[in-house]
């Protein structure tokens, strides 16, 4: 066995079960042409050695990081035109990942480390595009002329530490800037009750508000989303807000057997705790005012007000709503069929139900955010705990003041549910907010009439 640094890069055809069943010798065929006439002789030019294959994929090392970089985009530049008369269902794609990592050399196959990171990578590349590691791309930011996009630290399965990523596409949106105030970020790591490390940040100073967890974070990514990134700068203008990615995705741990509410307490009190947050506000989106309410009644003390947006104090499987109970069913149907695909059809499910109103470009934003920030299997986990939550006798105790808002149109959670949480906590106050978003989103109904709505409140309970 041989230990040496080299680059690494590993490709995967998407989609090959479904391709080969729809037409196995047509595609094995125009995969042999491609690997004669593209693939194999752009890796002997770049001066790279094909390790091995699979059916649908190769491990190839190379000495310079230059040459894997130039040498992968060439191919994904190329596949397109090659593919450009294949109907999208049967259209060939790759994905690529690439690292630069200590390789064990062993005969004819390689290990390590750098191996298995240059492994994930490719699964966080886009359909026909690239994904390298942060030391792949400062190696050749200013030697190649090429836009890659800048995916923030992302964890990744059976890779205990998170991991910068960078991504390139042939249709590569333009990288949206995010906003001053995200510069004043760190990340911080603090340990909940059970041992799970859980990543977290605050931007803004003033008035402390926790953020309580929703539905699937990125404390580092989301900064740069046309969805969330204007959200939390403005509220950052307002006070200090702190943030932190719940168990199982973003940069916390995903690792992790139990995702429950209990637990999510218990995470929520780790970070205002590491915070050293004594007495603060809560700010609960979704789920989250579920979360919020739980803490607020078990530690009163601690929390002198809450802002709900968007909320219920009972999930979907405890409203007794036949509707709301086939939306369960489905969104786990979807979760399960396809949420590790690079397709982003399972996803936006979801995104249809939370920003019906949303651009191409915010959807589609919202679709990949989902995608890097956890994995199926604790998506699963995460979206049975948010259908069995209930905070309703927690609701009773609250004595605090609190905000209730909620979008008229809101199709993922009915008004009506932030109306009985108004209705449950005491002298709570509540504003109908115009739109159909779930999410609050810069030049959409109701973003302006939140702020205005929350600023007076902020200040009339500053701490």
């Amino acid at each position: 066995m041989d230990h040496r640094l080299a680059v690494v890069m590993a490709t995967d055809m998407v989609g090959y079960s479904r391709l080969m069943e729809i037409d196995e010798l047509g595609v094995l065929a125009r995969l042999k042409k491609y690997r004669q006439e593209l693939i194999d002789p752009e890796i002997t030019r770049s001066r790279g050695d094909i390790v091995k294959t699979t059916g649908d994929g190769m491990l190839v090392t190379f000495e310079s990081v230059r040459d894997a970089v130039a040498c992968a985009i060439t191919i994904q530049e190329q596949m397109v035109s090659f593919e450009d008369e294949i109907c999208e269902e049967k259209k060939i794609r790759f994905r690529v990942g690439i690292n630069l990592g200590d390789i064990i050399f062993d005969e004819d196959d390689i290990f390590g480390d750098g191996v298995n990171v240059a492994a994930r990578l490719e699964g966080l590349a886009e359909p026909g595009g690239i994904s390298v590691s942060d030391i792949v791309h400062q190696s050749v930011s200013d030697r190649i002329d090429a836009p890659f996009r800048d995916m923030g630290a992302q964890r990744v399965k059976n890779i205990s530490r998170p991991i910068r990523v960078w991504q390139w596409a042939p249709y590569e949106p333009p990288t949206r800037k995010a906003p001053e105030i995200s510069l004043n970020q760190r990340v911080n790591y603090c340990q909940s009750a059970d041992g799970t490390h859980l990543a977290w940040a605050s931007t803004g100073a003033g008035t402390p508000v926790l953020k309580a967890p929703n539905w699937l974070n990125h404390i580092e990514y989301e900064w740069t989303s046309p969805v969330w990134g204007d959200f939390l700068s403005e509220y950052s203008k307002l006070c200090r807000l702190v943030r932190f990615d719940q168990r199982g995705n973003g940069l916390s741990d995903w690792e992790v057997d139990d995702i429950s509410e209990d637990r999510m307490i218990d995470d929520m009190l780790a970070v205002a705790d590491a915070a050293e947050l004594e007495s603060f506000g809560l700010f609960g989106i979704s789920q989250g005012a579920a979360f919020s309410m739980r803490f607020a009644a078990k530690y009163p003390k601690r929390v002198k007000f809450l802002i709900l947006l968007g909320g219920y104090a009972r999930g979907r499987m405890m409203r007794d709503d036949p509707d709301a109970a086939q939306f369960y069913e489905a969104s786990k149907a979807m979760v399960s069929a396809g949420w590790g695909s690079p397709s982003p059809f399972y996803r936006h499910f979801f995104t249809s139900a939370y920003i019906p109103d949303a651009t191409k470009l915010e959807g589609d934003s919202f679709d990949e955010m989902q995608r890097v920030s956890t994995s199926p299997e604790n998506a699963m986990k995460i979206m049975g705990m948010n259908a069995y939550v209930d905070a309703r006798i927690e609701a009773r105790s609250i004595r605090v003041p609190t905000l209730v808002l909620h979008a008229k149109g809101d199709m993922a959670v009915p008004i009506k549910e932030g109306r009985e949480i108004a209705r449950t906590i005491p002298a709570a106050g509540f504003v109908e907010l115009p739109g159909a978003n779930h999410c609050m989103i810069r030049g959409h109904p109701g973003f302006d009439e939140f702020f205005q709505e929350i600023g007076p409140f902020l200040t009339e309970n500053s701490i």
